[in-house]
């Protein structure tokens, strides 16, 4: 399960009808990549559909799909949203992530 906080689904819902989806029937799929400082980097963006072996969830009204592989990277994690003086953009705090990069765009287990 990945879970989506309140300040995370304001910004994904304001940015998807920026881009032209709809965060009612469209997807936000967020999966896992090599690379990064620390190994491992994030991967976000928006999407129409869903592949026959994608992990599909909802949270705060907000649809989420994961592939296969990077499902058991993201188990747990929230996505968060950061407008501070160290940056803007979506977080991943990840409980599976035994370090992180100074940003917070990648990670190692």
């Amino acid at each position: 399960m990945i879970k989506v906080s309140e300040i995370a689904k304001k910004k994904v819902v304001e940015l998807m009808q920026e881009e032209g989806y709809n965060y009612a029937t469209d997807f936000v799929r967020v999966g896992v990549k090599s690379g990064g400082c620390s190994g491992l980097s994030y991967d976000l963006k928006f999407d129409k559909t869903k592949d026959p072996e994608d992990k599909v969830f909802e949270d705060n009204g907000v649809k989420i799909i994961v592939d296969k592989k990077s499902f058991l990277y993201l188990i747990g994690t929230t996505l968060e949203y950061s407008g501070g003086l160290n940056g803007t953009g979506f977080v991943f705090n990840n409980p599976n992530a035994n370090r992180t990069c100074g940003c917070g765009e990648s990670f190692s287990l």
